[in-house]
């Protein structure tokens, strides 16, 4: 397990705010570190990669795909993305470097979840 992957699991999924997270490097434009068993597709990495830079006012507009699931948007500026879907939810935060991605179950108290994702 890598150093990224480690953060992942100690800040995020340790504390169950989160359910799954990535980490893509927007230069790459691929995951270099996720929490075990979770996956994103490549076409999903590249759409949240260019969510904040072309389509962020669509995104507010339509939400977004991922993982083959529509979310809507609930909040949305420069920096962070928050979408939900009927029983998920999903957080999407943007560094200089890179974009973490983050899953919750739709029980669980979204500002938290966004919280805990903001401060990693």
């Amino acid at each position: 397990m890598n150093e990224l992957q480690a953060l992942l699991n100690d800040a995020l999924l340790r504390t169950k705010h989160v359910e799954n997270a990535a980490i893509i490097d927007i230069k790459q434009q691929k995951v270099c570190a996720s929490t075990s068993g979770f996956t994103v597709p490549p076409d999903d990495a590249l759409n949240l990669i260019y969510a904040f830079h072309q389509n962020l006012l669509q995104v507010r507009r339509g939400g977004l795909f991922f993982k083959e699931k529509c979310y809507k948007c609930v909040r949305a500026d420069k920096h962070s993305i928050y979408l939900q879907n009927v029983n998920r939810g999903l957080i999407v935060v943007k560094t200089k470097t890179f974009i973490l991605v983050a899953t919750y179950k739709g029980d669980m108290y979204p500002s938290v979840c966004v919280e805990a994702v903001e401060k990693l």
